[in-house]
């Protein structure tokens, strides 16, 4: 009797093995497909207002239908894709007054977590920001048109403006930077070219406003930079 339901545990088991494999393959395959779509969507690989075929999707990037419907109605949580119920999904729209309204969301966040992080600083804190400086400023300097530099740019933009925030405490408006960040930043892929130095003189100053507690300059720099951002991009567009 002991034999036979410790053999029967033993089938108990490796089925239920092989089922949260699947699970955590499909999991896999899900977060990929959503990083990827996503990362395409911001940088502009999935052009605003483009249709979202599903079969087509599928094909290109290797999930399911029903996990496709997953990602793209968390996309459309995220602001990145639109839902319609009869016409499906399609990439969210551009527009100047979207960029505006994302800057001004983004500058409201960005600028009271500088100033609890700054309020917070320490030493640990510090060495984030100059580390997280220096691997933007490498990549600012040698900026070309390749697709990689465009992903490290803004895989270290935003891992320099996240540093800034880093010590403020609250996981949650960390969160809320980092969607707002993202959406905001599409912009520049789609619509801005390069904009010379001055973004990165304004980085550097705000790394040493940083280092001298002085959130009233940073966020006066963080303004200018976020600002002359969104007309440099709207200009290039030539849109209102």
């Amino acid at each position: 009797m002991v034999f036979i339901r410790f053999s029967f545990f033993q089938e108990w088991v490796s089925r239920n093995k092989l089922v949260l494999e699947r699970v955590r393959d499909n999991e896999t395959v899900g977060d990929d497909g959503y990083r990827r779509i996503r990362s395409d969507i911001i940088f502009g690989r999935l052009h605003p207002d483009q249709k979202l075929r599903l079969e087509a999707l599928k094909e290109h990037y290797g999930v399911s239908i029903s996990t496709l419907r997953e990602i793209l109605s968390r996309l459309s949580s995220e602001g990145f894709v639109v839902a319609e119920a009869r016409r499906g999904f399609e990439v969210a729209s551009v527009s100047a007054t979207d960029l505006r309204e994302l800057a001004e969301l983004r500058i409201l966040l960005e600028s009271h977590a500088i100033e609890r992080s700054f309020e917070r600083g320490d030493t640990e804190w510090e060495g984030r920001v100059v580390s997280a400086h220096h691997k933007l400023s490498v990549v600012e300097q040698r900026m070309g048109s390749s697709k990689r530099e465009n992903a490290l740019w803004k895989r270290y933009d935003e891992e320099f403006h996240q540093a800034l925030i880093s010590n403020c405490g609250s996981k949650a408006l960390m969160e809320a930077h980092r969607r707002a960040f993202d959406r905001y930043f599409r912009y520049p892929m789609i619509w801005a070219d390069r904009r010379g130095i001055e973004p990165i003189k304004q980085h550097r100053q705000l790394m040493e406003s940083a280092l001298g507690r002085d959130s009233k300059k940073a966020k006066a720099i963080l303004i200018a930079h976020v600002n002359n951002c969104v007309e440099y991009a709207i200009a290039g567009a030539k849109i209102r």
